[in-house]
Formats: C-alpha cells, structure tokens, sequence
C-alpha cells in the first residue's frame, strides 16, 4: 500500500507539518491534532479542485497516511502520557538527557533516536498482546 510521509515538527508559536512525499500539501495549527486536521483538509480541498490528471498518483486508490515527529515535537506531544521517568525505563536514556531533548536545548543523535523508536515500539507490542479480563 502507498503511504503518504507527513513531517510534524514544532515552531515557536504552533505546530506545522507537510507532506514529504507530496508537494503542495500543508497544514498547521495550535496542537498536533490540529496540524492533523489541517492536512487532512489540504489532502481533501487537494482532491476536490483539481482534475483527475492533477492529482498525484500516490492519492489515488487506497495509502496510509505515516506521521513523522522531529523529537522534540513528540516529546512535548505525548508529555502528558509519558514522563521523563517512564521514557527513561522504557529507553534507557536519562531523564535530564530527554528533557534537554524535549526543550530543544540539544538535538539527539541518530543512534538516541532510535533508542527511543526502539523502545517505543517494544512497549506498543507489549501492550498490543495484553488482554485485560
């Protein structure tokens, strides 16, 4: 199946985002459910005004739509669901390390992205084989 990329990242005053496979889509807002909403909307008004020919192949027939978080957009995203703390056990990077990370103060390096991505994804396929009964 297509996917179609969107690009979350955090500016001073809201949040933007932009397709990175599609040129000509874009969005933002207050929250990261707004910026959401606004490029579902772009990809609508996109498809709605202009002809069948005008439209990029990737938005016809069926595509998942993939979002992509600069770290410190999704530290501060999901701060109410997990704390410093929490990421720490499920990452293994230090609590002051992840809030200079989640303030912008300093940018991680690939190898601590994927430490987080990583220990992300583990925790989702934990909770994804819990049954409560």
């Amino acid at each position: 199946m297509k996917t179609l990329k969107i690009i979350i990242e955090r500016s001073a005053d809201m949040f933007s985002a932009y397709a990175e496979n599609v040129p000509g889509i874009y969005g933002g807002g207050d929250t990261v459910e707004d910026a959401k909403q606004s490029i579902l909307e772009s990809v609508a008004l996109l498809k709605e005004y202009n002809t069948s020919d005008d439209i990029p192949a990737l938005l016809k027939g069926d595509y998942n739509i993939v979002y992509h978080f600069d770290a410190e957009s999704f530290l501060n995203y999901y701060k109410g669901i997990f704390t410093n703390a929490a990421l720490e056990k499920i990452t293994g990077i230090n609590q002051r390390q992840l809030q200079h990370y989640s303030s912008g103060l300093k940018k991680p390096r690939q190898p601590q992205l994927k430490k987080i991505e990583d220990g992300l994804h583990r925790l989702a396929a934990e909770l994804q084989s819990v049954e409560l009964v």
